[in-house]
């Protein structure tokens, strides 16, 4: 047996060299929160430095953008972490109700359901002797027929039942609350030394850059992208939401006549 095993496992390591291809492609980072996280920080640095921006045009004072920054992102934070919940519950209530179905389907219509996979499978590309022995083989196990039939044929994944559709919403909620926060914190961590809101601003501008940046690399890193490319997206994405807002800040307030 110990023979056996190592032949083929040199075998494989052959098989291996023979097939060559180059440098193995980058691993995205993997994780159960990640896309929670990613997505709220973006979101978050973003709103929140583009509601600075817009109410720094208007003039108001440092006590105005800390009191409607930190009211403005606990609501959000509350929204977006609301959101997420709903919506990851939503789709595996869904998940569950397809696999359901699914499986009255393959329970009460079986050839049917063989024959729509088998053509599933030769429309691939795949021979039809070679699908026929793989739905075959599917066939014996329901529960793992089921699951290909929801991936091969309605493109859904079958639902995790360990999945927490709470927890997304909570580290949502949280992740929003943290990544917020950068923008604001010029306006708190100068206080003793400065009163000038455009040097406040100047440096809410450096922390939401630093910010973005870091989830620019986080995003790279999660979708195995360019760190350069993705780190430029994000900033691009910023800079523009806050330049709209601020810009659109200042017209109304000229147009209004509220200038002070």
């Amino acid at each position: 047996m110990a023979d056996q095993i190592e032949s083929n496992g040199g075998a494989t390591t052959s098989l291996l060299r023979a097939e060559g291809g180059g440098e193995r492609p980058r691993e995205p980072w993997k994780g159960e929160f990640v896309k929670s996280i990613v997505y709220a920080g973006l979101d978050a640095i973003v709103t929140c430095f583009s509601l600075i921006a817009s109410i720094s045009a208007t003039g108001r004072s440092s006590g105005d953008v800390l009191v409607l920054g930190f009211a403005n992102l606990v609501a959000d934070g509350i929204s977006m972490g609301f959101g997420d919940f709903v919506s990851s519950s939503t789709e595996k209530d869904v998940g569950v109700k397809e696999r359901a179905v699914t499986e009255w389907d393959f329970t009460h219509h079986n050839l049917s359901e063989r024959r729509d996979l088998l053509t599933q499978y030769q429309s691939l590309g795949m021979d039809i002797n070679d699908a026929t022995m793989v739905v075959n083989i599917f066939a014996k196990y329901k529960d793992i027929m089921v699951d290909e039939k929801m991936v091969a044929q309605k493109g859904m994944l079958p639902p995790d039942k360990a999945d927490k559709p709470w927890k997304h919403g909570l580290v949502t909620f949280v992740a929003f609350l943290v990544f917020g926060s950068a923008p604001l914190l010029s306006f708190i961590l100068l206080i003793p030394f400065t009163q000038n809101n455009n040097v406040k601003f100047v440096g809410t501008c450096i922390l939401s850059a630093l910010a973005l940046a870091l989830l620019g690399i986080a995003k790279a890193k999660i979708a195995g992208q360019n760190y350069a490319l993705s780190m430029a997206m994000t900033l691009f994405n910023g800079a523009i939401a806050a330049a709209a807002a601020y810009t659109l800040g200042s017209v109304l307030t000229n147009l209004a006549g509220l200038e002070d």
